[in-house]
């Protein structure tokens, strides 16, 4: 990394994500959000410099669910500006952005440089975002990342939950579950019930082809096959797609330093 240093830092409701970026070279770290997103966020962002030789950053921009929390930035900015820009960093072709985080998400529709066109988000209902599916993986004896592991084909679906509602969809789970319906075929009907959920909130902006799936459930293969179904266009990700948020802060931080 070169001398002068700038650092996006995506605040979010479970993990906390820092991008460092000189100009050329974008590297990004990831840590829990903890009980006090703030220490957690300042400690990577003391961590991660400290480990290059770096007393301080020459400009942070803060983004995400805690960015108005983060008294050391130098400008907070909104996610749905940062993800956009982060996700067409990441996949240049993106002209659709859909996040799904912890407590929100969000479809952004994008330009080729990556500025918002249209958005729409859904932050009033834990129902299509990583909440919702940690509560299911709960009702499921299983955690976030074991939900993820495993595996459902698009033909496993041989059951349906009905309910948007996390409340009454966990008590949809817990009903199939002492009906013995297997963890494969209830894990497959939320996949359905999430993509059927987000894809009717993104036919709101529109969205033209191809998605950039981002987020902290984007490594989610099963989860990203449903998606394409309902939207009926192709879907994309990458390996550092649940960055996409801190990179686009990081970018915005260098137009800023360099203006």
């Amino acid at each position: 990394m070169k001398d002068k240093i700038v650092v996006g830092i995506d605040a979010g409701s479970s993990a906390i994500k820092l991008s460092l970026y000189d100009g050329e070279t974008m590297e990004s770290f990831l840590s829990p959000a903890g009980w006090n997103p703030k220490e957690q966020a300042a400690g990577l962002l003391q961590e991660t410099l400290a480990a290059r030789g770096i007393n301080c950053a020459a400009y942070i921009v803060g983004t995400g669910y805690g960015r108005l929390n983060l008294p050391f930035v130098t400008k907070a900015m909104t996610e749905i500006t940062c993800h956009a820009r982060g996700a067409v960093y990441l996949m240049p072709e993106a002209r659709t952005v859909i996040d799904i985080g912890g407590q929100d998400a969000k479809a952004i529709r994008v330009d080729a440089q990556g500025k918002v066109q249209d958005f729409v988000m859904n932050d009033k209902c834990a129902a299509g975002t990583g909440r919702f599916l940690q509560v299911m993986a709960n009702a499921l004896g299983l955690d976030v990342a074991e939900i993820g592991s495993i595996e459902v084909g698009v033909g496993s679906q041989v059951c349906t939950i009905n309910s948007m509602c996390t409340v009454f969809a966990e008590s949809e789970v817990i009903g199939l579950v002492n009906r013995g319906v297997s963890r494969e075929a209830i894990i497959a009907a939320l996949y359905v019930s999430i993509a059927n959920r987000v894809a009717a909130m993104a036919a709101g902006i529109q969205p033209a082809p191809p998605v950039a799936f981002t987020g902290g459930v984007a490594k989610n293969q099963a989860l990203k096959c449903q998606l394409e179904i309902r939207l009926g266009l192709p879907v994309i990700t990458v390996e550092q797609a649940v960055f996409a948020g801190s990179i686009g802060a990081a970018l915005y931080a260098w137009d800023a330093l360099n203006k």
